[in-house]
């Protein structure tokens, strides 16, 4: 896709938010329609599948800072055109527009007065001035984002989960050039491979991507039937995700090169995979440390007492000291979660004081004997004294 092609797009338009959107209203607004219209929801439908590449290629761009700063910087300079794009000549140039060509990049040497902006408008069209051929007709592929669901257990020990997705990727069928099987690419007759073509206005040189090969370099005499050319085409996938010890809940796992294909030799945009953990009945978590809340009564509290705890996957003893307090916190160390220095963090056990809700005879005296035994004793002194000076 030329540089023309892909500035006359509203990116914010597609994903149906406003320009001044945050990162994640755009995260949030790129997820709905990316469910909406993933080809798995709606098979056989070309307009969701067409909807689904257009939000993909509109979240490349927007979820990265710095190709979201030149993009609009881009609609400040050239402001929008019809229909949401740029106001662009039209293609014949005319009289009285000027060809803005030269300031995609000026890799065949136009006029060296754009050439701040040409290296600002490469970094998001994947080319700058001074870059080779093959480099001038990239463009990087776009981030891809997904979502797993893991239990309490995978998030503390770690995980392999096959992970299925239906998402453009390079074209088994022309791996990729846009042919049919057995044909090849030839080189532009009119720019030569170079994508862009120079032509002169006044006293004024510039060059603007070459009309015959639509600035990719070469022309596609017999299309892939596949991908119809692009070299790109929806497919479904398997791939394995190896999910690390200690991951936590919302965090997100990049696998490299496992997005959307580049284009024109470039490089593949990167998978994202955000994880959600799926609560444990009886663990929680503080960091790296496992917590549990252990019941216990009041004779154990009192007396002191040795007591079993469970573990993930064993159990501990941990001994109550006596006289110990309701919430005191004790530490087994070592039974946590992994570190990634290889250690592991610690298991919290906060004691807790259950009261019976009812009481047979033989246990209701010996806790009136209990009471009469220690009736010398305040439990709560300065409540006391506070209500003493009020009296």
């Amino acid at each position: 896709m030329s540089a023309r092609e892909w500035l006359g797009k509203d990116f914010y338009r597609e994903l149906g938010v406003s320009s001044d959107a945050s990162a994640d209203e755009i995260k949030k607004a790129y997820r709905k329609l990316a469910r909406e219209n993933h080809p798995d929801a709606n098979p056989g439908d070309a307009e969701a599948e067409k909807k689904f590449k257009a939000v993909s290629e509109a979240y490349g761009v927007l979820s990265d800072p710095e190709k979201r700063k030149e993009y609009d910087e881009a609609r400040r300079l050239f402001g929008s055109g019809g229909a949401g794009g740029f106001g662009f000549p039209p293609p014949g140039g005319g009289a009285g527009g000027v060809n803005l060509g030269d300031i995609f990049g000026n890799a065949a040497g136009g006029s060296a007065g754009f050439g701040g902006l040409g290296d600002m408008l490469g970094n998001l069209f994947g080319r700058r001035g001074g870059a080779s051929t093959s480099t001038a007709r990239g463009q990087r592929g776009a981030d891809v984002e997904t979502d797993v669901r893991i239990d309490f257990a995978e998030a503390v020990k770690g995980a392999t989960l096959p992970l299925r997705l239906s998402s453009p990727a390079t074209c088994g069928t022309c791996g990729g050039n846009g042919a049919r099987p057995g044909t090849s690419p030839r080189t532009c007759p009119v720019c030569q491979g170079v994508g862009l073509v120079n032509r002169s206005q006044g006293a004024f040189a510039f060059s603007e991507p070459c009309r015959e090969c639509r600035g990719r370099g070469t022309v596609i005499d017999d299309p892939c039937p596949e991908c119809s050319g692009e070299g790109v085409s929806t497919r479904t996938r398997t791939l394995t995700v190896r999910i690390p010890p200690g991951v936590d809940d919302n965090q997100r796992i990049r696998l490299a090169g496992q997005g959307e294909p580049g284009r024109g030799g470039a490089a593949a945009g990167d998978l994202y995979v955000r994880v959600h953990v799926t609560p444990h009945p009886v663990f929680g978590r503080s960091g790296n440390d496992l917590t549990v809340t252990l019941p216990v009564d009041f004779a154990e509290l009192a007396l002191g007492a040795t007591v079993t705890v469970p573990t993930l996957d064993s159990k501990v003893t941990v001994k109550i000291p006596p006289g110990t307090g309701s919430g005191r916190v004790l530490r087994v160390r070592g039974k946590g979660i992994h570190k990634r220095d290889g250690t592991k963090g610690d298991l919290l056990v906060t004691l807790q004081v259950v009261v019976p809700g009812k009481l047979d005879d033989q246990a209701a005296e010996a806790l009136r004997a209990y009471a009469e035994a220690v009736a010398s004793h305040d439990p709560r002194p300065e409540i006391t004294a506070l209500l003493r000076d009020r009296e």
